[in-house]
């Protein structure tokens, strides 16, 4: 009996997304069928290119059809991704699918190096990515990625007057800080409203082009910053970053529990527990858990979200982000740091996994509107 579309169509509406719970048809994540005697081709289109699950979608997919088409089927399955949104059309930031903000409640826990990281590995997944180093007193970002001394180029659009800068691009990712425009020796010392105005300059005035991710460098705390944010662009979600710590933990869970204001209301997409064990260079299987076990692992299930990812505490991830290329990229190969790099690489798997979730199952995301009341 020949094999037909319809047949193929109708095997392929058996295939569930493992996140999403409905099959593929449904999700219209299925393109290009096309049948030739016993050859079966098809387009499963992933709702982001770091997809952890897209083998499994593929085999799921062959076996459908070796179960219910023709056993003796030759099959090729093409994989490619289109990254979903829930935002609005319109608006800030039209071209940007999703914004992420990485948050942390206190200083030290490693934050802006996470954020490096996952930025340059779901920029190697094959995402445009662009990144805001929006911690306006402590900036960080122009270091890790090697580009201390590079200046954004302003140009101006003729047919509407707009002023724009040009973010730096490194290591795949668009990048704009507050330390490309003041000197790396100065202080930055601003009230709430100038580095609130700061960060709506680097939102609205800088030219980023289409992107599938904005992350946004959180500084530490609660303060002025955040709600700017969420008064400007209507954010897909927040990644809280912490260490194993007592008080980290608790910082963190404030960090949290602002997002998760009824007036505020931002998806928390889940908790990255950074520093969650010590291993030494020359003992790599060895864990030592210096500042507790576990820290990160009960805030996210006291919350009620995933946790996205534990980060070891080695010495090469603080000599890659100083020497200017993030561990994820894995500069000296070596078996420790080619470890650590997958790491990251799963955390970005894992983030992407969830705004993908999120974008399905929770509704479009708005502007924030905070009313004050006398």
């Amino acid at each position: 009996m020949p094999i037909t579309e319809a047949a193929v169509w109708q095997a392929l509406s058996y295939v569930e997304e493992p996140d999403l719970k409905q099959d593929l048809v449904t999700l219209k994540m299925v393109e290009d069928v096309r049948v030739d005697g016993r050859r079966v081709s098809f387009t499963v289109v992933l709702t982001t290119p770091a997809c952890p699950l897209k083998d499994l979608i593929r085999t799921a997919c062959e076996r459908a059809i070796h179960t219910m088409v023709d056993k003796e089927a030759e099959v090729t399955v093409n994989m490619t991704s289109r990254v979903t949104t829930a935002r609005q059309q319109g608006g800030v930031l039209p071209k940007v699918k999703n914004i992420i903000a990485v948050a942390s409640g206190k200083g030290g826990v490693g934050k802006s190096t996470v954020t490096a990281n996952l930025a340059i590995a779901l920029a190697r997944s094959g995402a445009r990515v662009g990144l805001v180093d929006a911690d306006i007193s402590g900036p960080s970002m122009p270091v890790m990625f090697g580009v201390e001394t590079a200046q954004p180029r302003m140009y101006k659009d003729e047919s509407t007057g707009q002023t724009w800068i040009q973010p730096i691009a490194a290591h795949g990712v668009k990048l704009i800080s507050i330390g490309f425009l003041t000197p790396a020796e100065h202080a930055v010392v601003w009230r709430g409203p100038m580095a609130s105005s700061a960060l709506k300059q680097f939102i609205t005035q800088v030219d980023w082009g289409e992107l599938d991710y904005l992350l946004i460098d959180m500084p530490p705390g609660t303060g002025d910053i955040h709600l700017t944010l969420v008064q400007t662009v209507p954010v897909t979600g927040v990644v809280i970053v912490t260490t194993p710590q007592k008080v980290a933990l608790a910082d963190a869970q404030k960090g949290l529990a602002m997002f998760r204001q009824p007036q505020i209301n931002v998806p928390v997409l889940g908790v990255v527990e950074n520093m969650a064990w010590f291993t030494p260079a020359e003992l790599p299987q060895n864990r030592y858990y210096l500042f507790g076990e576990g820290g990160g692992a009960r805030l996210a299930e006291a919350a009620g979200v995933p946790l996205l990812g534990q980060i070891p505490l080695v010495q090469s991830i603080r000599e890659a982000g100083d020497q200017g290329r993030p561990e994820v990229l894995g500069a000296n190969a070596s078996e420790t740091q080619s470890t650590t790099a997958a790491v990251f690489t799963a955390l970005a798997e894992e983030v992407a996994r969830q705004v993908s979730i999120r974008n399905v199952e929770m509704a479009s995301t708005r502007i924030v509107e905070i009313t004050r009341t006398a």
